[in-house]
């Protein structure tokens, strides 16, 4: 499950889409780029291979939630 999910802004105008993201997850910290395509690009740390997918998921589910609402 995702812990302590942020994000913001890549640019100072907020007009054009992109964000930065943190989260934790299994005592991790995760951070990385949500372009606007979806496409996520990490910055930090790269989950493990058998749970990348699903936090992936859940991260869309949560930009969706607090980006696109």
């Amino acid at each position: 499950m995702i812990q302590h999910f942020q994000y913001k802004s890549m640019f100072e105008n907020k007009q054009l889409p992109g964000w930065m993201f943190s989260f934790y997850f299994s005592g991790t910290k995760y951070q990385g780029n949500y372009h606007k395509d979806g496409k996520i690009e990490w910055t930090g740390a790269t989950p493990p291979a058998d749970k990348e997918d699903t936090l992936k998921k859940q991260l869309h589910e949560l930009m969706l939630f607090h980006v696109y609402d």
